[in-house]
């Protein structure tokens, strides 16, 4: 959607990338690891987006800041996203509104895949990091089918995708035994797509 909307894959995905994480710093490199852009094609994109006043390189003052040190002959230059931009709520709300389609199309395709009473979406969907998983599915699914729907998401999101699924029984009894895994989706920020009536009062 958005590249069609842009014109270039690179530019949709770094626009997507920085107000996905919209108070993260980034250097080339990393970048470029993450997003699997080269480093030429990358750099013509990111001089664009800083001249336009979309990114804003960061300043050895705000990096001390952050708590990060430039260490080396070489100086790495961090970027940002710049808040004061212009379009940065137009941009953000078009971002956030092309995810929320990914997000509804996902829901129907995995409710497709088998008889599901629980969705929640948390991690790189939620911001929250270091999660064990980004989206918990509970139900009687077809494994095979999330996982061929999981990959197309991934390549449509550019990301990978963590994905937990469990029966029904199973997340009750973890639930009631305040199983850690259970215990840091639900009290984490997290996004309830589907829930059926019997677990409602499992879910805060």
């Amino acid at each position: 959607m958005l590249e069609k909307l842009f014109g270039s894959k690179t530019r949709a995905k770094l626009l997507r990338f920085f107000l996905t994480e919209i108070d993260s710093t980034f250097y080339l490199r990393e970048m470029s690891r993450q997003l699997g852009i080269h480093l030429n094609a990358l750099r013509r994109e990111i001089e664009n987006l800083k001249k336009i006043g979309f990114l804003k390189e960061l300043s050895n003052k705000e990096l001390k800041e952050l708590g990060i040190e430039r260490k080396g002959k070489i100086k790495k230059k961090y970027y940002q996203v710049n808040k004061n931009f212009v379009l940065y709520p137009e941009l953000k709300a078009l971002v956030t509104k092309s995810q929320l389609l990914l997000r509804n199309s996902l829901v129907k395709k995995i409710q497709k895949a088998g008889k599901v009473h629980l969705i929640i979406l948390t991690g790189i969907f939620t911001g929250v990091p270091n999660t064990q998983t980004d989206i918990l599915i509970v139900g009687r699914i077809n494994r095979k089918k999330i996982k061929r729907i999981i990959r197309k998401f991934e390549r449509e999101l550019e990301r990978p995708i963590f994905y937990t699924i469990m029966t029904q029984r199973e997340f009750i009894n973890r639930r009631e035994l305040t199983d850690r895994f259970i215990f840091n989706i639900l009290e984490n920020r997290k996004i309830i797509l589907l829930n059926n009536s019997k677990l409602k009062s499992k879910i805060r």
